[in-house]
């Protein structure tokens, strides 16, 4: 479903202004990696796509969803969202249960339930480590554990912050792998990342910020090639481009 920002504008309780005016429209299915270095506002702008964060000023549009009127749990529906710190995500004691955790909470049947934590812990390669307590899996496992339980959400719209952060190859392929599946798929993918190769290679469509505005919105061969753009965000170009 379609993403919409209109006139988005965010302030944190302390008076950092992280988000100034960001106008945007995601269409259903695109694939689309928001890039700029740390405090540049990528995360608080994905925040507000499931209603962790609410506008300052101006609006945000799921679909037909306003969502300064619709709460979290309401959001999960549309936008499962992916932290970049699987610890700050987890707290089921087992990798299934927790997996498990969103689905229920949608009011799934239980045999719908058991179908898409077994299809979401086969897609991350972690079917054999759905008895497993998460906190004795290594990181970049646990990562794949909260990636697992967004996919079993079923929604059209996964947020992914820094989904390549602590992977090694295996991973990294995993991982990419599953989102050109989904792109298939027609899902819409957002991710959040610092890895520009990744970038350059999986995604279509990129947005660069720089102190909460955006800098440069379009097509990823587009937008790469543009060095002073992404010097002025601290962004190198894909070792590609260079």
């Amino acid at each position: 479903m379609r993403i919409r920002a209109d006139g988005l504008s965010f302030s944190y309780p302390s008076g950092v202004r992280a988000l100034q005016d960001v106008t945007l429209i995601i269409e259903p299915g695109e694939a689309v990696a928001l890039l700029g270095e740390n405090g540049a506002g990528k995360t608080t702008l994905a925040k507000h796509l499931n209603g962790l964060l609410r506008p300052t000023s101006g609006e945000v549009r799921i679909g037909d969803w306003d969502t300064r009127t619709k709460t979290v749990a309401q959001m999960a529906r549309r936008v499962a969202y992916v932290f970049q710190n699987p610890d700050d995500q987890l707290f089921e004691r087992t990798v299934g249960s927790e997996v498990a955790f969103g689905p229920k909470n949608q009011g799934a049947a239980e045999p719908e339930i058991q179908a898409r934590v077994k299809q979401a812990l086969e897609r991350v390669g972690l079917r054999e480590l759905r008895e497993r307590n998460p906190y004795d899996l290594h990181a970049s496992q646990r990562k794949l554990v909260t990636l697992a339980a967004a996919l079993a959400m079923d929604t059209p719209v996964l947020v992914l912050d820094e989904p390549t952060t602590g992977q090694d190859g295996p991973g990294m392929r995993l991982v990419a792998d599953l989102i050109e599946s989904l792109k298939s798929e027609g899902r819409t993918v957002i991710a959040i990342t610092h890895d520009v190769d990744f970038c350059a290679e999986h995604f279509d469509r990129v947005m660069v910020l720089s102190a909460g505005r955006v800098l440069a919105d379009g097509p990823a061969s587009q937008v790469l090639s543009q060095a002073a753009v992404l010097a002025q965000a601290a962004v190198e170009q894909p070792q590609l481009v260079r």
